[in-house]
């Protein structure tokens, strides 16, 4: 599996916008100078996040983006199944069925189960822990 670059610049813009807080009104621009992300690349993804109800976009010159969701409540797996779908290493653990050996494959059971353990991990992270362990770390700009 390997994340796309929205995924990415998606995963940026929840950070900086849960740096900013919950409620707080940050322009495109604002986000896209710090994400490096493109803008009109930016606002796309801005669509993704706001049907899931992670953000509220707001239009015009004062416009730009606002977190609808505590940050201490909203996972990495979320955003990034968001916008990759359902994390999946292989078909045969996505669709079972498009597989005829995954019932007696002794390798399917690695894939699930890696497939699992990556889920979790993920699930277990939230924007609010990337916020603190980012404000910790002098590297991390």
């Amino acid at each position: 599996m390997r994340l796309t670059r929205a995924a990415e610049y998606a995963i940026r813009c929840m950070v900086v916008l849960s740096s900013k807080g919950e409620g707080v009104l940050t322009s495109r621009k604002e986000i896209s100078d710090i994400t490096d992300a493109p803008p009109n690349f930016l606002a796309k993804i801005a669509q993704d996040l706001a049907r899931a109800n992670f953000i509220e976009i707001r239009q015009g010159a004062k416009g730009g983006f606002v977190l609808i969701r505590n940050p201490a409540f909203l996972s990495l797996l979320e955003v990034v199944e968001v916008m990759i779908g359902e994390i999946s290493l292989n078909d045969c653990v996505a669709m079972p069925s498009s597989c005829p050996n995954s019932s007696e494959c002794s390798v399917h059971k690695v894939w699930k189960d890696a497939c699992q353990q990556l889920r979790e991990t993920l699930g277990t992270v939230t924007f609010d822990q990337l916020v603190r362990d980012k404000c910790r770390d002098p590297v991390i700009k």
